[in-house]
């Protein structure tokens, strides 16, 4: 945070609207982003953290009341005001139902509008600060496998403690690797239901008749493989919880079938006639965007809203990119233990990488999200050979994609405990060098005469840090020290 007041986003279409709240809370020591309509403030809230607010109501395109309610889908916590030219007691009633924290019209006055946000901003924080203890008991004792310090996983394990106790139904969403099963686990391990299964079933794998299966379970004779009667997933998850991963992933028929569960709490095996009981609670995962499915009829629009109770919103690591040297730590002791390698006595690793690996590893903007990260670290485990984990044990695609930095010895050359990955790195910018200033700094020449792609030498002078110039300047490299 850049102020000691606070930051707050104003979500307005009309630009003086906009000028003015900015002017008025600028000047109040708040600092103060914009956005000029609903698609670019909810962008907005997803990239960084603010302590309050202000929504226009009546907007082109999305409403005030859809932004709000896409809000507080993934976010219960950041005070929101609506302000509008229209008010009517109908709206403002809507609006507090939606989560809105009050409701302004225009024109307002702006020393009230300034103590009001002071007052709710004043109590927010303190609400975070009597929380502060609570998280970090949560996160330490409940949360063993979700590592994260950063303010958007504080979030996430609030609300997983909030909902772990009740019977609703839940949706987590996220893309890929970002640990949506992690957390239907730790809603499981706090609710009263911990006792008893925890049955995930991973939709996007099976065929639709073997999904059937797996769910309901079959009798003897149902089909020509069943040669012996076979308890579904709902039915061994009876007072458990059963988790579907790729919900997105499951066909109509079946969607219909989950539907009737979960209105009636009743199924049938396949091939009987016998209608059975379950008490069973559903949890659902995706990283699809369901919404734009049930829009394009590919998911029931009534199972949609029946899994989306409450809908848990993971960010992707590149979000939350302070809590990465946490992450690499965690899957340090984790792969060290189960390699049996570089512990100490106390059974702790003593593996580090080295500052280049590091940070290449910060750098890193991690598509594949924590299991890629976990991948990546468990690889480098493995190929370890000393405590200090070398540059050269992360996969190639990780130093095409950061560049390489060769370590100096104070009279510029490589130093006597030069990896080889470091001494072809540097015969390999030395030969680059040569060629461009043998072709005064033109890369289209010197990939000729390399006989390379022209694409193939651009990936290479990036990755290796060259800086090229052409026109009698020396053509030379930045090397970090």
């Amino acid at each position: 945070m850049t102020s000691s007041k606070g930051r707050i986003l104003v979500i307005d279409d009309e630009a003086e609207i906009r000028e003015s709240l900015e002017t008025l809370l600028e000047m109040e020591g708040y600092v103060v982003d914009l956005a000029p309509n609903g698609a670019e403030g909810e962008r907005k809230l997803e990239s960084r953290v603010y302590d309050l607010v202000l929504l226009d109501l009546m907007m082109p395109e999305k409403s005030g009341m859809e932004v709000l309610r896409d809000v507080r889908e993934r976010d219960r916590f950041t005070p929101i005001f609506m302000i509008t030219a229209y008010g009517t007691v109908e709206a403002a009633v809507q609006a507090v139902k939606l989560g809105a924290n009050d409701y302004l019209s225009k024109p307002w006055d702006n020393e009230k509008l300034l103590i009001e946000i002071a007052r709710v901003i004043s109590g927010q924080r303190l609400l975070d600060e009597n929380t502060q203890l609570k998280r970090a008991m949560k996160q330490r004792y409940s949360f063993p496998n979700i590592v994260g310090k950063s303010e958007r996983m504080l979030r996430v394990l609030d609300l997983v403690m909030q909902v772990a106790t009740s019977r609703s139904t839940i949706l987590v969403t996220g893309e890929t690797g970002t640990g949506k099963e992690l957390i239907a686990k730790a809603i499981h391990a706090n609710s009263p239901r911990v006792e008893h299964a925890f049955v995930p079933v991973n939709s996007g794998s099976l065929p639709a008749d073997l999904l059937e299966s797996t769910l309901f379970g079959h009798v003897k004779g149902a089909f020509t493989s069943a040669i012996h009667n076979k308890k579904g997933a709902f039915e061994v998850a009876h007072k458990g919880t059963i988790f579907f991963d790729e919900v997105g992933t499951i066909g109509p028929e079946t969607q219909a079938k989950l539907l009737r569960v979960i209105q009636e709490k009743e199924f049938t095996p396949l091939g009987s006639n016998e209608v059975m009981k379950v008490d069973v609670r559903i949890l659902a995962a995706t990283n699809a965007d369901l919404r734009k499915m049930v829009e394009e009829r590919r998911f029931r629009e009534d199972l949609y809203y029946r899994l989306n109770v409450i809908n848990i919103v993971l960010p992707p690591l590149r979000d939350r990119r302070e809590d990465i040297p946490l992450l690499i730590q965690h899957f340090l002791e984790k792969f060290s233990k189960e390699n049996e390698k570089f512990l100490d006595a106390e059974n702790k690793t003593i593996l580090r990488f080295e500052p280049e690996a590091l940070q290449l590893l910060l750098d890193h903007n991690w598509p594949g999200n924590v299991r890629e990260l976990e991948n990546v670290v468990e690889r480098a485990v493995v190929l370890a050979s000393t405590q200090v984990i070398p540059l050269d044990v992360l996969p190639d695609y990780l130093l095409h994609a950061g560049g390489i930095r060769l370590r100096r010895s104070e009279n510029g050359t490589l130093p006597s405990d030069a990896s080889l990955f470091e001494i072809v790195a540097e015969f390999e910018r030395r030969t680059i060098l040569e060629f461009l200033d043998r072709f005064n700094g033109s890369q289209t020449e010197a990939a000729e005469a390399l006989r390379v792609p022209l694409s193939t030498l651009n990936q290479k002078i990036k990755r290796l840090n060259i800086e090229v110039r052409r026109r009698g300047e020396k053509v030379g490299v930045q090397v970090a020290g």
